[in-house]
């Protein structure tokens, strides 16, 4: 099992972008929006002037260094929140897991055969993902970078960690789940619902 993604939600998305590409070294996928009612997507080689003179408008950015991907998406909050965080599994683990939402009673969505998003009920989502030849490729990059850590500001870290650790069967404490190589840990202090982004390491 392995932490691949997580999906920020802000809006300052230009400051957010430019810290990854800028400070961290991550190349920009795309960004994804519409011009009127078209929906459109825009690789690299396009500014953002180019991108208003034509009226984008945002859905989400995509940015991706070694085996990292991380999503920004506009909101209401200048601090980056976190609506989502994606996991890749194998069989046995991904059907393991929607055995475990399912018995407690948590909300199972699945878009288009590709993804399968499952509500905590503790203010984020998980976005769970079997073996596919896509993410194989994106995970044999790992060598060139890697999630170490991922702190996450939280109302009740104890809550978080907890539901966190136990529909996926890891091993957690009172705020950290060891999710493969990757540490995820729930710092107090923060607002109800979707934690904040704290901190990230990377390796």
């Amino acid at each position: 099992m392995q932490l691949f993604h997580y999906h920020l939600v802000t809006s300052r998305v230009r400051e957010v972008e430019a810290r990854y590409i800028g400070k961290l070294a991550f190349s920009l996928v795309a960004r994804h929006g519409r011009i009127g009612e078209d929906l459109t997507s825009y690789e690299p080689g396009i500014s953002w002037s180019e991108l208003d003179s034509m009226g984008f408008k945002l859905r989400l950015t995509e940015l991706e260094k070694g085996a990292v991907n991380v999503v920004v998406q506009p909101g209401q909050w200048p601090t980056p929140r976190v609506d989502h965080l994606g996991f890749v599994l194998d069989e046995d683990e991904f059907e393991t897991a929607l055995e475990r939402a399912e018995r407690s009673e948590l909300r199972v969505q699945e878009h288009g055969g590709r993804r399968t998003f499952v509500s905590t009920n503790a203010g984020y989502r998980l976005e769970l993902h079997p073996p596919r030849e896509w993410l194989d490729e994106l995970l044999e990059r790992e060598r060139t970078l890697r999630l170490a850590e991922l702190h996450l500001r939280a109302d009740d870290p104890e809550l978080k960690s907890a539901v966190l650790g136990e529909l996926l069967g890891l091993p957690y404490t009172a705020d950290t789940v060891a999710v493969g190589e990757t540490t995820v840990r729930f710092v107090p202090g923060g607002p109800q619902g979707r934690p904040q982004l704290h901190g990230e390491l990377f390796a």
